[in-house]
């Protein structure tokens, strides 16, 4: 495993950011912003990355991404803005929440435009990267005891997500799932300890890259104090249903083996199968929730 932050990736590595028109919805919350005294052109909306952001330009030329979140408050924002500076300042790529807005039942954040686009290939180079950059986290959070762990929902259902009733209603696999689920739950602890700091969705398409060089990672709503290595359980979990190449995934099951023990694996595993297939029986199509389940019972144990 490699230590740098910066990895050089393999020759022909190529990244994309396609950008459209903003939409009606864009538009509103551009104008509830200014009404705060910040004012925005609008640039368009960029794919990958950060899910339902708008890219921006402040009056100075600089560009920004704008976004809004109803499931945290003001102040849950702010302590992920802190944060993030915080990760700044022992030089990690993340982004700079440049202003948070209380809009009254959202939450708006204007945060800069990190350097580089999100990958069009996912390669050896680039998992080696984020990794290396995942390992980095360690220790980060061990002051803030104030930042909340993530929470492991395997004996019940979570606020409106990891819901045990869709595993419940859905089929006999689902159902399987869920009992196996439920039975890691009962001996689990409710929360993933640690005092690293955790992204929540650790995946390709939340990085930026810029040729050879990974030089961002995004979408940190959700941040958490923890145990990093959960992260990397995310991402596999994420590389079996998006059909990675087969090397690829032999490659990080080989990684967690020797990072994870295989209780720890066995418990982050039962609460991102949840999660994911929970989300997509609720969000998505049959085939989806399929794909999900294939993947969620190819560790069962």
């Amino acid at each position: 495993m490699r230590a740098a932050g910066v990895v050089r990736m393999p020759s022909g590595r190529r990244s994309v950011c396609q950008v459209t028109s903003p939409g009606s919805e864009a538009l509103d919350l551009l104008e509830r912003v200014a009404a705060h005294g910040v004012r925005l052109e609008p640039l368009g909306r960029g794919s990958g990355g950060e899910i339902g952001a708008t890219l921006v330009r402040w009056p100075d030329g600089r560009e920004g991404v704008l976004k809004s979140i109803t499931h945290r408050s003001f102040s849950e924002v702010q302590r992920t803005a802190d944060v993030l500076e915080m990760a700044r300042g022992h030089g990690l790529p993340v982004p700079l929440y440049e202003r948070v807005l209380d809009l009254g039942g959202s939450v708006a954040i204007v945060q800069e435009r990190l350097p580089g686009t999100p990958p069009l290939v996912v390669d050896r180079g680039l998992l080696e990267a984020l990794v290396a950059l995942n390992e980095r986290f360690a220790g980060l959070l061990a002051d803030r005891l104030d930042v909340p762990a993530p929470r492991l929902y395997l004996q019940e259902s979570g606020p409106g997500y990891c819901l045990h009733e869709s595993l419940a209603g859905y089929d006999r696999r689902s159902r399987r799932l869920l009992s196996w689920i439920r039975e890691v739950g009962r001996d689990s602890p409710a929360v993933v300890a640690g005092a690293d700091l955790v992204h929540p969705d650790l995946h390709p398409g939340n990085a930026l890259v810029d040729g050879y060089r990974l030089c961002g990672l995004v979408d940190w709503d959700e941040l958490a104090r923890g145990d990093r290595r959960f992260a990397l359980v995310v991402l596999r979990f994420n590389a079996g249903w998006e059909g990675w190449d087969a090397a690829l995934i032999s490659w990080l099951d080989a990684l967690l083996a020797e990072v994870l023990d295989p209780e720890s694996f066995r418990i982050y595993w039962a609460h991102k199968s949840l999660a994911a297939v929970d989300w997509a029986i609720r969000r998505h199509t049959r085939q989806d929730v399929e794909r999900r389940l294939a993947v969620a019972e190819s560790h069962l144990s």
